[in-house]
């Protein structure tokens, strides 16, 4: 039995789509779905039907895709209630969310809860001489601009940042009622530390990629690994003994069918050197 992630699959893509119907099958094994499934809840829906019908159980959380309004939306929903009805879906197919107790790993390795979580981000991610007011600023001046500040809106909070206030607060509590005895995997689409969104091609663009509230949370928490997505750049990481996984699939220009989808998923307990 083995706990493995994969995130930003971009469905919407339909050479995306495709390859995702190339996953073997996985019956006895879990699996992560770190965020940016799609834009619309058809993508989403899609890639439940297909994961939890190959896995033992899925655990989804949303990237700032899935969250997103496009002005062609029958449903019209906007963020929480957008969240709300993405949660109401994958517990339709079974899935686990970050609103689901966090389950704890029945299979092999070290012995530890399962932590999904939906933070969001704050402008944070900037340098220190960058006040949090001229953070937009600072990003549109290198031409850069997330998408997010035209389709994701965080109503009912007045901004994505108090939504990611409320979100980290409502999490910090819950991550804090784990048992002391008990380590965790820290699952959120977003990375959790500041030095780990590195994009060379767009390094303003890093304001839109977490918030330093986490930075401590994989010491405080006892985590033995953190998974996260968003970046589009693959990558392990080690930092005070936690394994660090970013697990992206990405655009179709960023994978290559020729690997087989198997290569693109990372296994995360009990680890990919049985840590």
């Amino acid at each position: 039995m083995k706990l493995y992630a994969v995130s930003d699959l971009h469905v919407g893509f339909a050479k995306n789509f495709e390859f995702l119907l190339t996953l073997p099958e996985h019956p006895d094994d879990w699996l992560i779905l770190g965020g940016d499934i799609g834009e619309v809840e058809a993508h989403l829906v899609a890639t439940l039907r297909v994961t939890t019908s190959r896995f033992a159980k899925v655990i989804w959380v949303p990237g700032n895709h899935e969250l997103w309004t496009l002005p062609d939306d029958p449903t019209r929903l906007r963020g929480e209630a957008k969240y709300r009805r993405l949660v109401s879906l994958c517990r339709d197919f079974g899935a686990l969310t970050p609103e689901d107790e966090y389950p704890t790993w029945p299979g092999p390795g070290p012995r530890c809860v399962l932590a999904p979580m939906f933070l969001l981000y704050d402008y944070s991610f900037r340098p220190d001489e960058i006040a949090a007011e001229s953070a937009l600023d600072w990003a549109r001046a290198s031409g850069v601009e997330c998408v997010d500040e035209l389709l994701l809106h965080p109503d009912p909070y007045p901004s994505r940042p108090a939504w990611c206030a409320a979100r980290c607060e409502s999490t910090e509590a819950r991550l804090a009622a784990i048992p002391d005895d008990m380590g965790t995997v820290l699952i959120n689409h977003f990375p959790l530390r500041r030095d780990h969104a590195v994009l060379p091609a767009v390094p303003r663009f890093t304001i839109w990629c977490g918030t330093r509230r986490t930075e401590d949370w994989h010491r405080r928490f006892r985590a033995v690994a953190a998974v996260s997505g968003h970046l589009h750049i693959r990558s392990t990481r080690w930092l005070d003994g936690v394994r660090f996984e970013e697990v992206s699939l990405g655009y179709p220009a960023q994978w290559s069918g020729e690997r087989g989808f198997e290569h693109y998923l990372r296994e995360i307990l009990p680890g990919p050197s049985g840590e």
